[in-house]
């Protein structure tokens, strides 16, 4: 056999094995294919399609509607009314009952033992009326609300609707050159500053963190609605008749609230424009599923986390104010206490602003807890009023059952409707609260930010209440 006959014959061999290759590749394909097609269909008969579909319209209908331009907002707000709602309505058992243990059952007990062993009355006075005191009425006033509003907010977390809060003001906190997620940490504050300040941290950009920080005073902490809630009743249900007394004092204190909300915008907006000036940064939002809260994790979260970690601070600081307000009422020059001079020199300008000398004081005093205000406020008006039979003594906080029994105590203090007003103000637009101050400090290492956040919403404050004033008087002649 020729060289050539050989070649031939081996590339039929070759093209032979080609074809059997390309007959049993097909061939193995179409086994392939029809093994694909079979799991298709058993697939199809199995798994139940259709319910995935309805899963997942179900939560883009959801989001059709808390996100949607017309609804979104009424339905954010109406959701943190009720939260608000409730945190207020059922913190007052728990907060009476606490009060009544610490405050009117434990207080005497203790200084009927400190007498017992002979305690000097001063050294009493100072460690019972003053510190004891004034840790009680903070975990009064401060734990049952804590305890109700940072587990409900964990929950909306939880479940997923927070992101959507965010997702909704996005916009306007964009538009005033700060960072969408101030909206979260916005509501947080509404149940602390000091844990507001904290979730801060979800912010990645610097500037816009500090913006958060700063502004983030202006939204009610738990301890300040306490004095929203009696002072609007007092003199704002009671400017209007009886039966509309309820609604318009209720909607007094959401409009405090709301105007926090329009001073944080409008702050942030200046403070972007100046000393942070800059673009408000782009960051992509993902919407979670929504979710059915873990409740064990929840608890943990809000009340160890957040409860326990901000009451510990804060009756840190209220122990050593209870102290200076036992002093300024007790230690006397010249006859008279150290907080009737205050109060008589500082009255002129406290006056000129719509506020009154006892008001300052006591702002003053209470910087390490706005929850002693009210009490504090009662002590020095008593005090410096000369009201007699009202009270346990000169530097003793006190508060009363009575609504009525408050005003009457006020109104003889000299506060009108105006003064009402201011307070509302005032309580909105002041220095944080000394827990808060040092979180801040702790978050930015910075004293320069810390003075900043601590003296801006204070010179706002005064500047309010004496345009409101200066108005109010203007009508009025």
């Amino acid at each position: 056999m020729t060289k050539i006959q050989l070649n031939e014959k081996e590339k039929l061999i070759a093209s032979a094995n080609t074809l059997r290759w390309e007959i049993g590749e097909s061939l193995h394909d179409s086994i392939i294919e029809s093994i694909y097609t079979d799991a298709a269909k058993i697939a199809n008969k199995v798994v139940k399609v259709k319910e995935q579909k309805k899963k997942y319209s179900y939560d883009q209908a959801i989001d059709r509607i808390v996100t949607s331009k017309w609804l979104g907002f009424p339905i954010m707000f109406l959701m943190l009314s009720v939260v608000f709602w409730v945190t207020i309505e059922g913190a007052n058992v728990p907060s009476g009952l606490i009060a009544n243990l610490l405050v009117d059952t434990l207080h005497p007990v203790l200084k009927d033992f400190a007498s017992s062993i002979g305690t000097p009355s001063w050294l009493s006075g100072v460690l019972i009326d003053g510190a004891y005191l004034a840790m009680a009425w903070v975990i009064s006033v401060m734990l049952p609300p804590m305890a109700i509003f940072f587990p409900l907010f964990t929950l909306l977390e939880d479940f997923g609707y927070l992101p959507r809060v965010a997702f909704n003001m996005d916009n306007l906190y964009r538009k005033v050159g700060a960072h969408g997620k101030q909206a979260l940490t916005m509501t947080m504050g509404f149940g602390c500053n000091a844990a507001g300040i904290i979730a801060t941290r979800i912010i990645d950009s610097p500037r816009e963190r500090i913006i958060a920080i700063i502004t983030n005073n202006f939204s009610l902490c738990n301890g300040r609605w306490p004095t929203q809630i009696l002072i609007a009743t007092i003199f704002i249900g009671g400017a209007v008749p009886a039966y509309l007394a309820g609604i318009v004092s209720a909607a007094a204190v959401v409009g405090i609230a709301l105007l926090g909300i329009i001073f944080s915008l409008v702050v942030s907006w200046g403070l972007s424009k100046t000393i942070l000036k800059g673009e408000a940064s782009a960051f992509s939002l993902e919407l979670p599923p929504y979710r059915p809260p873990r409740i064990l994790r929840t608890l943990y979260t809000s009340l160890i986390d957040r409860t326990i970690f901000v009451l510990w601070r804060a009756v840190v600081f209220a122990v050593p104010a209870g102290i200076v307000i036992w002093l300024v009422a007790n230690i006397t020059i010249g006859g008279t206490s150290i907080a009737e001079h205050f109060t008589n020199w500082s009255d002129p300008f406290a006056l000129l602003v719509g506020l009154n000398g006892v008001i300052l004081l006591a702002y003053i005093i209470a910087i390490p807890a706005n929850e002693i205000v009210v009490p504090t406020v009662l002590m020095l008006t008593v005090l410096v009023a000369g009201i007699a039979g009202v009270g346990s003594g000169d530097g003793v906080m006190f508060e009363l059952d009575s609504v009525a029994d408050t005003s009457a105590i006020l109104h003889a203090g000299g506060w009108t409707v105006l003064t009402g007003i201011n307070l509302m103000l005032f309580s909105l637009l002041h220095n944080p609260c000394s827990t808060t101050i040092y979180t801040i400090y702790k978050e930015t290492k910075s004293i320069k930010w810390t003075v900043i956040s601590s003296i801006l919403p204070v010179m706002m404050g005064f500047a309010v209440c004496f345009f409101v004033t200066q108005v109010w008087r203007l009508i009025a002649s």
